[in-house]
């Protein structure tokens, strides 16, 4: 059965403008006839433009927000209705605002949660070390929250997130502020967490690199619209994204000739060329190493985001 569940949700609200003495209204849609299901434990991404629906979807979800339209369960139960009991079989956290009380050392705002969601004192202690482990967060503990960094927080509200063993995990943003070397820690630690305990991930995030190493299926909105639901495999395939062979020669030749392949780019002995999605690198390759001295050779995807920028510009045509 799926976990989430979402059949024709609306969620539309009353903007008031004023022009003159003259005050006027109109109905905008943050979210317009969205359906979707999630299976027990995918890594979902949940992308779009800013103002396409996603945070608004997300507190629906969380039964912060009641839809206008439509119908919502969450591990069985309307979210609006069953908020005080959802919140104990989900996790969440907004990337520009904490969980965490902010005069208080981290590993305080840690007991505080434990009370609050009734955890076992001995699954709280077990979960806490392992996330601290995982997180680097040692360090931090006796820490006000206050005077962590953006990327320190982010490690510590990701951890309040899951100290309760949630079934369902929804991730706003959760690489703000890292270093490099920080969110591949991250990434690992989420795909860690996904393997070994089967947790449901729903990730919203403007680092399509967190797209890539996470998400086994990505959903596109825009304008509260869904405009693509399926792998990265297939909305790569759906904007006929061109793939490129990087050919390096032995020696500086002229402009490689074979047939379904077209050189984009020459310097010196390396060479770009592009070819359709639909077409198999195998033949192209053989063909090259047969007639060419070939020293080494790699094949490039279209880069996701150049990709979703395509489907933002076909969806608002």
């Amino acid at each position: 059965m799926p976990v989430i569940e979402l059949d024709s949700v609306s969620r539309a609200f009353t903007v008031s403008t004023r022009t003159g003495l003259r005050r006027t209204r109109r109905e905008v849609r943050a979210v317009d006839s969205l359906s979707f299901t999630v299976e027990p434990g995918e890594v979902m991404g949940y992308i779009g433009p800013n103002g396409a629906g996603k945070s608004t979807t997300i507190k629906m979800l969380t039964g912060i927000l009641v839809p206008t339209g439509g119908t919502i369960r969450v591990a069985g139960v309307d979210p609006s209705r069953h908020r005080m009991n959802l919140a104990k079989r989900i996790g969440v956290v907004f990337g520009q605002r904490t969980t965490l009380w902010w005069d208080l050392p981290l590993k305080d705002s840690y007991a505080v949660l434990q009370k609050m969601y009734g955890v076992p004192r001995a699954r709280h202690r077990e979960n806490l070390a392992t996330f601290v482990d995982l997180l680097d967060l040692g360090h931090l503990l006796d820490v006000p929250v206050r005077q962590l960094s953006l990327g320190q927080r982010m490690r510590g509200d990701i951890a309040a997130a899951l100290l309760h063993d949630p079934e369902i995990v929804y991730l706003d943003e959760p690489t703000i502020g890292l270093d490099i070397v920080s969110k591949a820690r991250l990434r690992e630690f989420l795909a860690q967490l996904n393997r070994d305990r089967g947790t449901t991930v729903i990730l919203t995030t403007h680092d399509l690199d967190d797209i890539e190493a996470l998400c086994s299926r990505v959903m596109v909105i825009d304008h509260g619209r869904q405009v693509y639901d399926g792998t990265l495999t297939g909305l790569r395939a759906s904007q006929s994204a061109p793939r490129t062979l990087v050919v390096d020669l032995a020696t500086s030749l002229p402009p490689i000739t074979i047939q379904g392949a077209t050189v984009t780019r020459t310097d010196g002995p390396r060479q770009w060329l592009s070819f359709p999605p639909s077409t198999s690198a195998a033949p192209l390759v053989a063909e090259i190493a047969a007639r060419y001295p070939l020293v080494d050779l790699s094949v490039l995807e279209p880069p996701i985001e150049a990709i979703i920028a395509k489907l933002y510009a076909g969806a608002a045509r």
